[in-house]
């Protein structure tokens, strides 16, 4: 797609938002950027801002895999985002709330790329044997749009509300994993407040996972060595605020905990 005044203005816009903290309205509205074809050319736009400034590109995330979640937003299909390396946190460390604007945690299965996808559009045998283990996540979604009032083209365009995220410690062969059936249980300050199963991320993280690889095909990309994936959802997200302390059980995968500093 070629890029217009439009897309440049909303880019712009979207990163100024992240920059100063300060929410916005939807940029589809102010900005007219329509289809999500026009709301990845904004992210794009942004993608190539975080590279020249330094920043790697260290996987991808899926949004928008739970039927609960999309229920929350009023969407009705996924989207992905890029995950750079500075939104990377390993359990039990604090997360800084400067960086946030109105986060929102949700628990996810995270991959890892053993190896890189083979070009075109990979079977989900190929993409199997790409993949190196499983490990459980939290993901902090961050929206600059005021009081998350989303629609799929400003998430689309917002980098899929992409925040930070959590990786617990010991990875686990999927080969070992009854995925579909794992439970989730979320708690914060020692209170349940979400729970879900493998089967509310797309039917199956792993399948989740696939949608992201034959996507990335089709945009004439794909996923390398290495890379994290963040599968989706597993129940609802949930706000958070500082102080909170936050922990994710997910089934055979095991916790992952961070506290919002």
């Amino acid at each position: 797609m070629s890029l217009d005044t439009h897309h440049i203005a909303a880019a712009s816009a979207l990163l100024n938002a992240r920059q100063s903290r300060q929410t916005i309205g939807r940029i589809s509205e102010s900005h007219g950027i329509a289809g999500i074809d026009a709301a990845y050319a904004v992210a794009e736009i942004n993608t190539r801002v975080r590279l020249e400034q330094g920043a790697r590109i260290v996987g991808l995330k899926v949004g928008l895999t739970s039927r609960a979640v999309q229920l929350q937003l009023g969407v009705d299909q996924p989207d992905f985002g890029i995950l750079f390396d500075d939104m990377e946190f390993l359990s039990g460390q604090s997360i800084p709330m400067a960086r946030l604007i109105q986060p929102k945690v949700e628990a996810e299965v995270a991959f890892v790329m053993a190896r890189d996808l083979p070009e075109g559009t990979p079977t989900y045998a190929e993409f199997l044997a790409c993949l190196a283990y499983a490990l459980p996540a939290i993901e902090v979604v961050d929206s600059v749009i005021t009081d998350w009032k989303i629609t799929l083209v400003d998430t689309v365009a917002d980098n899929a509300s992409s925040g930070l995220y959590v990786l617990g410690d010991q990875p686990v062969s999927i080969g070992q994993l009854a995925l579909g059936e794992i439970g989730m249980q979320m708690d914060k300050n020692g209170e349940t407040v979400s729970i879900g199963t493998g089967a509310a991320c797309l039917g199956h993280p792993l399948r989740a996972a696939y949608w992201l690889a034959r996507t990335m095909a089709a945009r004439g990309s794909s996923l390398r060595a290495g890379q994290v994936i963040l599968s989706g959802a597993l129940g609802p997200m949930v706000p958070v605020a500082a102080g909170d302390l936050v922990t994710a059980q997910i089934g055979a995968l095991g916790n992952v905990t961070c506290r919002m500093a």
